[in-house]
């Protein structure tokens, strides 16, 4: 760890003085590779965790997106920034912190590390890259593509170390600051650790989406993006649509749509094309799910799809009759797993969607635009999608609040979140 630190910090005596136009370029020079190792890239997360090869492809393909656009916008965040004040020159300029560390989650082993790296290495920092344990070839994937892009040895590097050790890296004083994606676990503790040493910290932690369907929907559009929002990658996403609430007047006649299209969906190997929902990215996963469901289920909930569990792969599931104090409601469902309930009107939806200790974002369809936009402020989330499922984009600011976490990845907030922030005042 020492000897990659030191490294790190080398790196950074260099790479913050290197233009901002040069790093652009090691950054096109990498979405190039990525482009050209596609394929390999999709393989290698779906034979690690399990994804479909169809949803591997689009994530590589995001990365690259993500290259694109920081490439195109980086230099405009980054510019130094006058203000208006009675003094000769006044301005606000961006500079990098030095070494920053990753911690990052398995269900979008590429993304994820993407969407924290490539910002905070354009700004000027280093990063090192503590990844889940059980995608160590996607890890070491993403450090051999960093290289052969030609990034200076030490900008991006992997540290293989236990969950454990993350503690003694963050006490680390080469290390200026954290970014953690995972669980509220982790969280707490990254947290607790990052305290006690001042240390900046951005946290993305677990979500529990409300997917709001209101009776004058375009209600064959809302059953198309709700079964998206819940099973995409198996439902193993912290921005996937949880607890779908449904206006009592359509709660039947969406119930029985939902329900036939999840049933239509393709469930196997997830190396065949075809393949829709594939296994969970471990047995323990699977199993803590199936805990989740069956206490439910002994409060109460009745399943209508699924509900039985072989291995690491679990069958996508609908339970109606859920109540706010089931497992299925008030924790976060890592998996297939949609529980359905039912309000009267917008204010009951509003609450129920609130009535969660997560924040990261809520979706609502309705053709009533402008009603729904005076609710918008009512909602305690980091995002509100109207029509459209909550998903990241490289353009938008991604975060949650509550015990989603705090801070902020993507668009220009996210390229500011690691570096300081330098008010300049000169007066002749």
């Amino acid at each position: 760890m020492q000897t990659k630190l030191n490294t790190a910090e080398e790196a950074f005596n260099y790479w913050k003085t290197t233009p901002l136009t040069k790093r652009i370029q090691f950054v096109l020079e990498l979405k190039k590779l990525l482009q050209l190792h596609r394929q390999d890239c999709a393989e290698r997360i779906t034979k690690e965790m399990g994804k479909p090869i169809t949803q591997s492809l689009a994530e590589v393909d995001k990365c690259a997106w993500l290259c694109d656009y920081y490439a195109e916008n980086a230099s405009t965040y980054l510019e130094p920034k006058k203000s208006s004040t009675e003094t000769y020159q006044s301005l606000v300029i961006y500079e990098p912190l030095g070494t920053i560390l990753g911690v990052m989650p398995w269900n979008f082993p590429y993304w994820q590390v993407f969407r924290f790296a490539i910002p905070t290495i354009l700004a000027g920092n280093t990063v090192v890259v503590k990844h889940a344990s059980n995608v160590p070839q996607s890890a070491e994937s993403i450090e051999a593509l960093f290289l052969e892009s030609g990034f200076p040895i030490g900008v991006y590097q992997n540290l293989h170390l236990s969950s454990d050790k993350v503690a003694e890296v963050i006490a680390h004083p080469q290390i200026k600051a954290i970014s953690l994606t995972g669980s509220e676990k982790a969280g707490i503790s990254v947290a607790t650790e990052a305290g006690k040493h001042l240390k900046k910290l951005v946290l993305e932690l677990g979500g529990s989406n409300a997917f709001i369907v209101c009776k004058d929907a375009d209600l064959d559009k809302a059953v198309a993006i709700a079964v998206n929002a819940r099973m995409q990658n198996a439902g193993q996403s912290c921005i996937a649509a949880k607890r779908f609430l449904i206006q009592s007047s359509i709660f039947d006649v969406f119930v029985k749509k939902y329900k036939e299209t999840i049933s239509k969906l393709v469930c196997g190997d997830p190396m065949l094309e075809e393949t829709q929902v594939g296994p969970l990215a471990r047995v323990d996963l699977a199993e803590e799910l199936e805990k989740q469901i069956q206490k439910s289920v002994s409060m109460g909930a009745k399943i209508i799809l699924g509900g039985n569990r072989n291995q690491a792969f679990f069958e996508p599931t609908l339970l109606i009759k859920v109540t706010p104090e089931m497992p299925v409601f008030k924790e976060e469902t890592f998996g297939p797993v949609a529980a359905l309930l039912s309000f009267e009107t917008l204010e009951e939806a509003v609450e129920l969607s609130n009535q969660s200790e997560f924040g990261l974002g809520v979706s609502v369809f309705t053709q009533d635009i402008e009603t729904i936009k005076k609710y918008i402020p009512n909602f305690n989330e980091g995002a509100v999608f109207i029509n459209e499922m909550v998903k990241s984009d490289p353009r938008l600011p991604f975060g949650g609040i509550k015990r989603s976490g705090y801070g902020r990845e993507l668009a220009e907030e996210g390229i500011k979140e690691f570096v300081n922030i330098k008010t300049i005042v000169i007066n002749k």
